[in-house]
């Protein structure tokens, strides 16, 4: 089993792992700043980012372009750059939430539609909170778990020692954490009740997909949550986290998404696709636009220059 409740290997400490954990307690050490200095520093090092990732900061600018054609260059460059600004802070906030004190957070926290969650959850059924990939994500994970007992599925860490790290972080607050190629794993903690956060919103490279569309491009988008619910009897709650401008967070719950699943994979898929997209409107700056997410087109072209 793949759960974070499960006895997981010891940490790997030979030599070749050292510069990685290195970095690991440097990020250790840097989510014990005051939150007023991990924000102003943030700021800083986002901006040293949108310098220094070229290639990163060009798939950002191409994904503004297809997604927001209303705005003029300079209203995108503002968004660009903003955007980089919050992957600075994103950056402290998941150093924070694995291995720091979420104290300050919790006092400026607001917290929406919990009631959704209670009414999805009644008679034992399970619950799939649907959420885009934000750089907010792991703070408001860590937020949302001190209200509901939210387990995770996620994309294992391809540095052995970082891998480790980060599970050891988030076995602090999450329930259970299944790695994405653990479907049977997550499915039966649907079934029994639990409480999982999905992210669906990311160009896959494997797994059954469908393309619907995406701020009106269309989108490579795998059918997972679909599959999900119809396997496991799970409800769909849309899950948005956000950063506010005073530095504080909200999350916001919305009711369980009515027939779903359906018969149709594509059609659901596209009714929470939309749903992402409207949390991405609603915090543009804070949605991961580096991702290359209109990379497979139905055509075969590509969007974006180079591989």
């Amino acid at each position: 089993m793949s759960s974070t409740q499960n006895p997981a290997p010891g940490p790997p400490l030979s030599p070749r792992h050292w510069p990685t954990w290195l970095g690991i307690g440097a990020m250790a050490l840097a989510a014990r700043l005051p939150w007023l200095w991990q924000r102003a520093i943030g700021r800083g090092i986002g901006t040293v980012l949108r310098q220094a990732l070229r290639e990163r900061r060009a798939v950002a600018a191409r994904n503004l372009a297809l997604c927001f054609p209303e705005l003029d260059d300079a209203a995108r460059e503002a968004l660009l750059l903003a955007h980089f600004t919050s992957l600075g802070i994103g950056l402290f906030e998941f150093a924070r939430a694995w291995w720091g004190s979420v104290e300050p957070m919790r006092k400026a926290l607001v917290v929406e539609g919990l009631e959704h969650i209670e009414a999805a959850r009644a008679g034992g059924r399970g619950v799939i909170a649907v959420s885009g990939h934000f750089s907010t994500l792991e703070m408001c994970g860590r937020l949302m778990c001190d209200h509901v007992p939210l387990a995770g599925m996620y994309r294992p860490h391809a540095q052995p020692a970082m891998e480790w790290a980060v599970r050891r972080g988030r076995a602090r607050y999450a329930a259970a954490m299944f790695p994405k190629q653990d479907v049977r794993g997550a499915v039966r903690h649907l079934k029994q009740g639990g409480l999982l956060w999905y992210a669906p919103d990311q160009d896959p490279s494997r797994g059954d997909a469908v393309y619907v569309p995406f701020f009106g491009q269309p989108a490579h988008s795998l059918t997972s949550t679909h599959a999900l619910a119809r396997m496991s009897g799970a409800a769909v709650v849309l899950y948005q986290h956000r950063r506010r401008a005073d530095g504080g967070y909200t999350l916001t719950l919305w009711p369980a998404l009515e027939d779903y699943p359906s018969r149709d994979a594509t059609a659901d898929t596209a009714r929470v696709i939309a749903g992402i997209e409207a949390m991405a409107r609603a915090a543009p700056d804070q949605y991961l636009w580096i991702h290359r997410r209109f990379k497979r087109r139905p055509d075969g072209t590509s969007p974006y220059a180079g591989p």
